[in-house]
């Protein structure tokens, strides 16, 4: 049959994702064994390309598990003969947890979960901007082409954009889909780089990223893909501060594109913000009130929420006291799957590099990380910790081994050997 009629190879994964069928092994054994007969003729034949893009982005059923079924049968890696160079190949770092043909796979299952709302509760801003994006057929095609050139000699973002314009235009794309989708394959790492990496309190980060992206149609793809690539890497990978630090960089670069002012009323803001923290510490004398927000600058006051700035004047205020040279504060958070550090102490070389290091002995992995030096030359250094699964550091045993640690690493041994003594001598450091 299928000598005869080679783009029924195709057509039966169609037609059994179109009506929810599944495909019997010995049917599945036969196309596997016949998957010799996509051809370069095949490849290019418009018809085949249009089945194909039908199964990509189809809206009722999703195109994950037509994908994988195509993939495990030979057929996938023989039309699109570049992703057949990812199938089986492995991701060598601490975060992949699959495949590249399986990531890529997975990824536009979760694609298609966003576009239906099945994910509305985890990715609100995704669900809700991906269907104001022009075109679902770049969408699709970024996505299953980001990671396509993972592997290869150069950075495989540029590599991948060159590979989507030459596959573009077999597809069936225009010049104009195939220029946004090769765009978005190029830079699809450049929303969680500037997330994850860059102050997004600083209007020069925004302005940056927004001279790149330039559209909001680019931003909107951007995000989606984001999205879905971080959930696609691996279990527990996605958390509530990578969902909001992604939906702070979109709604500012928004605001900048559409001829907004980043921080219109910035001065009003902050003296907002400064009246309501005095109410906050109505407990406190008035001098030491004026003392703390003389401490602080306008990066500092609009970088946490009312909450935080509390808990943080008053560690600092009890440390000021007590003269202690370093103060450790933590806070539990259980929706962004994290533990808060905070760490109060005077400024110094290699800061960073030694409070990495307490954590890496302990076991915390660091996920978010914010400095702020105060005008009087202390640090607050604020960062979020998870344990090796993926979840809050939040076992007081645990926190008190980091406490104890992050003391004697940074040169307080009387405070470290006080809350040593508060663990189980089977797990003193």
């Amino acid at each position: 049959h299928f000598d005869k009629h080679p783009l029924d190879l195709l057509r039966i994964f169609r037609v059994a994702q179109k009506h929810d069928l599944d495909i019997q092994p010995m049917t599945f054994t036969w196309i596997a064994d016949k998957a010799k007969l996509i051809d370069k003729a095949y490849r290019e034949n418009p018809e085949a390309n249009a089945i194909f893009m039908k199964i990509l982005t189809s809206r009722s059923k999703g195109p994950e598990t037509a994908a994988r079924r195509m993939n495990e049968a030979g057929v996938f890696g023989r039309f699109i003969r570049d992703f057949g160079r990812v199938v089986a190949q492995m991701q060598f770092d601490m975060y992949h947890h699959f495949t590249v043909d399986e990531h890529t796979i997975y990824a536009l299952g979760i694609l298609h979960k966003i576009e239906t709302g099945a994910l509305s509760e985890e990715a609100p801003i995704a669900t809700q901007v991906v269907h104001e994006i022009q075109s679902r057929r770049v969408l699709y095609v970024a996505v299953l082409l980001h990671d396509i050139a993972k592997g290869r000699k150069g950075d495989h973002s540029v590599l991948g954009a060159e590979l989507a314009e030459q596959l573009c235009p077999r597809l069936g794309f225009t010049q104009d889909q195939t220029e946004p989708a090769a765009w978005v394959v190029r830079h699809h790492l450049l929303m969680s780089n500037t997330a994850f990496k860059r102050d997004l309190d600083d209007p020069a980060t925004i302005e940056t990223f927004a001279d790149q992206v330039q559209s909001m149609e680019r931003l909107r793809q951007l995000l989606v893909l984001t999205v879905a690539d971080i959930r696609a890497v691996g279990p527990k990978t996605w958390n509530g501060w990578k969902a909001q630090l992604l939906r702070d960089l979109y709604n500012r670069t928004e605001e900048y594109l559409s001829g907004g002012l980043i921080f219109a009323g910035r001065e009003r803001e902050i003296d907002k913000v400064l009246a309501e923290l005095k109410a906050k510490l109505a407990d406190w004398p008035a001098e030491d009130i004026e003392a703390h927000l003389e401490r602080g600058h306008p990066g500092y006051w609009l970088s946490f929420p009312m909450a935080i700035l509390e808990r943080h004047a008053r560690l600092v205020r009890d440390a000021e006291i007590e003269g202690r040279s370093l103060s450790v504060d933590f806070r539990v958070d259980s929706w962004e799957a994290m533990t808060e550090v905070t760490i109060y102490v005077p400024d110094r070389a290699g800061l960073v590099s030694q409070l990495a290091g307490a954590c890496g002995l302990t076991g915390a992995s660091i996920g978010e990380a914010r400095i702020f030096t105060l005008k009087h030359g202390k640090v607050v250094y604020v960062f979020g910790v998870q344990d090796s699964e993926g979840g809050p550091f939040d076992q007081p045993t645990r926190l008190a081994r980091l406490t104890a640690t992050i003391e004697r690493v940074l040169g307080a041994p009387e405070q470290a050997l006080a809350a040593l003594k508060t663990l189980p001598p089977h797990i003193n450091p």
